[in-house]
């Protein structure tokens, strides 16, 4: 006997891929806000590399790791996967909060290390959730709001960086400007809701 998985409309469908902007959000302001608040604390240019380590030997480490969990896991209220999104979208609000409060390249580093774990955690078995629920006919559906998402969400985090560096002037004791709090604080608030 074959289990058939419920049809979602497309509202439904949607719903469930809403989350991918507020996490891709957070990648976005990761890539390309990270190195001027890095500069800001006095980073040498030759130490950057070696700054952003931490996406590529985070997602190598934590994307399987938390992909097999995951798969494993069940909750029964949360099912299996929910537990990692919210657990996911707790810790990189902290930090994109936080980051802007860095006093010290060593607090931005330690931070970055801990968003981008907390993204992986996230994103991992969100991207399973699509063939968990959906049946083979509306996956190609999902995937694509999936990707949707994705891109608006990037976009928008790279263009809040401009857009608040426009609109919001001065700098803080530390030497970080204004700008940079906005940023991270609606990334903040995209990544939780």
């Amino acid at each position: 006997m074959t289990f058939r998985k419920p049809s979602l409309s497309f509202w439904q469908i949607i719903n469930m891929n809403v989350g991918f902007f507020g996490i891709q959000y957070s990648f976005g302001l990761q890539q390309t806000a990270i190195n001027p608040l890095y500069s800001f604390l006095h980073a040498k240019p030759e130490d950057l590399p070696i700054l952003n380590l931490a996406g590529p030997m985070t997602g190598l480490l934590i994307q399987p790791l938390i992909g097999a969990l995951s798969d494993k896991t069940w909750h029964p209220k949360w099912g299996r996967r929910k537990p990692f999104f919210l657990i996911g979208a707790i810790f990189c609000s902290l930090c994109l909060f936080a980051f802007p409060f860095s006093r010290t390249l060593w607090m931005a580093a330690g931070l970055l290390w801990i968003l981008d774990a907390a993204n992986n955690t996230a994103m991992e078995p969100y991207r399973a959730f699509i063939a968990d629920k959906l049946d083979e006919k509306q996956q190609p559906m999902g995937f694509l709001t999936q990707s949707f998402f994705t891109g608006l969400g990037i976009t928008l985090a790279n263009l809040s960086l401009g857009f608040f560096q426009q609109r919001i002037s001065g700098v803080s004791p530390s030497g970080i400007p204004h700008w940079v709090y906005g940023s991270f604080f609606v990334g903040g608030i995209c990544s939780i809701v």
